[in-house]
């Protein structure tokens, strides 16, 4: 089962879900074609209603802690309650521009 996959499958089994996207971003990414490292997920639930950000991505975090720490290396994470859902029109901010390497490795 493909990563993506898994971690679909988690957050689906962990929380209630009214829109849910898990988008591989792996191939913007300083990563060999067909990997699966770098992930985006857009997740609108209403468990997150009165639940701050920090107490949202804490509840995912735990839910794909074995994809964490079996291969994921970036997951960034957008979570919505239905109304602020609504509020950004269904959409979801674009990730930004992998630019390779680590910051301490460029020079300035």
């Amino acid at each position: 089962m493909s990563m993506q996959q898994q971690l679909d499958d988690r957050i689906r089994a962990g929380l209630p879900v009214i829109h849910l996207e898990v988008i591989n971003e792996s191939h913007g990414h300083n990563v060999p074609r067909g990997s699966e490292t770098h992930f985006k997920v857009v997740l609108v639930s209403p468990a997150f209603d009165g639940m701050s950000l920090v107490k949202r991505h804490q509840a995912v975090y735990a839910l794909v802690r074995e994809q964490l720490a079996g291969g994921v290396h970036a997951l960034a994470l957008h979570t919505y309650t239905a109304a602020e859902w609504d509020a950004a029109h269904g959409a979801a901010p674009d990730s930004p521009a992998c630019h390779g390497g680590s910051k301490h490795d460029r020079k300035h």
